[in-house]
């Protein structure tokens, strides 16, 4: 009798809870849709901006965008400051400043959990020759989605998070938790400053942070997810010179160990045709797969034959999806991305380059320690190039761009997390890591040791850096309403941590 009493109490509460969320969220999600033209033309009006921060002939550009977002802000009752970053060394030996990062805060209650969101305002270059069906700058609504430059990367999920702040303000309703913001603009040229300023700041500004949130990714599928883990990255540089000045093949061709030679079989010694990296050592940190881990990749929602369509390739280097994702998120992978000062234009030419650089990067897991991974690819090269009793010189170097990041799933963040999306969507959303690299989650992590999480909305065919770039409005409008959710469900976590 006592455990059915006790069933049926759970039940009430849970009942209450789901009236007591209603009666809170449905307001909120009403105006959202009643206002979702005007946030499409908001979104219309930063995509115009062309912030491309790839040159830094262009940051008057991003500037003036980080300025419409300040000004947006303050517009809604936020405080901001443009935090500076340093400046940048130009190749004639002077020095520009960089774009200042944005610092922002609403009133803060000191009851209330203070959620911190970090978002850019910078993006890839674009041109309408590049391949683009409609204007890069001009946000064009196609069959229901949203074309243009920074539409979803990351324009679109930064808006996404202030219109849910508006959304509560607009309402009379109080926002649930304390907010603050980090926006940037040089995050598509590698966030220059930005670690150095997280440093700075930690015992200021991040001091009261009770946990991070980043929407700068995609879904996995057509089901909403949160993203948990991400990939690191080693970007290497292959580099073989010979002879003093590029020689004419017809002369010199068999008379001379060419430097293209040297370097195809130094790049061709890393991988075999399966994908596999060569490199002696490179999977010893791998942590081993769990039966748990194993099991959770079976319910994810992922199409290894649409993939196929929409990527244009006839076969995987894996049979199945849970072999494909597990070598996307949990393995390391190498990729060979070109080959400077060898001939690539059209048309053909006889010569032999005196100097080329391969270029290839490393995908690394968690254990893996970038350190470790360039001695090893650094030896393996080596002794590589002295097996081929080269006269010519072989130097390697390497960039390191992140460590991997791993999220804890029965983080609060999380719990909050999944039940705005079923409060939305209405259901699970699917738990998804990232092949890609986002050097600031693990940056925010391990500077300030807050909770991280990333809560994307953008879809998994948004095409981010490519000439269709898009979100749908579908996704930034509920994508609007899941943030607004999310106040609110980390709040109640807040308030009732026996609810957790």
């Amino acid at each position: 009798m006592g455990t059915k009493l006790l069933a049926v109490a759970v039940m009430l509460f849970q009942v209450a809870s789901c009236s007591e969320s209603s009666a809170v969220l449905e307001p909120l999600f009403r105006h959202i849709d009643q206002r979702q033209n005007d946030f499409v033309q908001r979104l219309r009006e930063w995509v115009a901006i062309p912030s491309d921060s790839s040159q830094p002939s262009l940051w008057g550009e991003v500037e003036r965008m980080l300025h419409v977002a300040a000004d947006k802000i303050t517009a809604m009752g936020g405080t901001v400051e443009f935090a500076d970053v340093g400046s940048h060394e130009l190749p004639s030996g002077a020095s520009l400043r960089r774009p200042p990062v944005i610092l922002a805060q609403f009133e803060k209650e000191p009851k209330k959990a203070t959620l911190c969101f970090y978002g850019h305002v910078d993006v890839q270059p674009a041109n309408k020759e590049d391949g683009w069906a409609t204007e890069p700058f001009n946000l064009t609504e196609i069959d229901g989605n949203l074309y243009g430059r920074g539409a979803s990367d990351n324009k679109g999920p930064v808006l996404a998070w202030l219109h849910a702040i508006e959304t509560y303000l607009a309402t009379k309703q109080e926002v649930p938790v304390n907010i603050k913001l980090v926006l940037e603009g040089l995050e598509e040229s590698g966030s220059d400053g930005l670690e150095e300023l997280i440093q700075q700041r930690n015992d200021t500004f991040f001091s009261d942070v009770d946990y991070i949130v980043i929407s700068d990714n995609v879904w996995l599928s057509r089901r909403p997810a949160l993203t948990y883990g991400t990939r690191g990255s080693t970007y290497f540089f292959v580099e073989v010179e010979g002879p003093k000045i590029d020689l004419h093949s017809g002369v010199f061709g068999g008379c001379v160990q060419e430097p293209v030679g040297d370097l195809i079989a130094l790049l061709g010694s890393l991988l075999d045709h399966r994908g596999k990296i060569l490199v002696p050592g490179i999977y010893e940190s791998v942590a081993p797969v769990t039966e748990e881990e194993s099991k959770s990749y079976q319910d994810l929602h992922f199409d290894l034959e649409e993939m196929k369509q929409e990527i244009g390739v006839e076969c995987f280097l894996q049979d199945t999806k849970e072999a494909m994702l597990m070598a996307r998120w949990r393995y390391p992978s190498l990729s060979i991305h070109g080959i400077e000062g060898a001939f690539s234009q059209p048309g053909s030419k006889t010569v032999i380059p005196r100097r080329v650089v391969g270029k290839f990067s490393i995908r690394q897991v968690p254990n893996m320690e970038p350190a470790v991974v360039e001695k090893q690819v650094t030896e393996h090269l080596h002794r590589v190039f002295t097996r081929r009793r080269s006269p010519n010189k072989l130097k390697v170097s390497a960039t390191v761009g992140a460590k991997a990041w791993v999220a804890d799933l029965k983080d609060p963040q999380y719990i909050a997390g999944r039940r705005a999306v079923k409060a939305v969507f209405g259901g699970e959303p699917e738990l998804i890591r990232e092949g890609s690299t986002i050097p600031v989650a693990h940056n925010f992590q391990e500077l300030t040791g807050k909770s991280v999480m990333m809560l994307p909305i953008g879809g998994h065919d948004d095409a981010e850096h490519s000439e269709k770039e898009k979100i749908s409005r579908y996704n930034f409008i509920e994508g609007t309403k899941l943030f607004a959710a999310y106040f609110y469900e980390l709040s109640q976590l807040q308030q009732s941590p026996q609810k957790m």
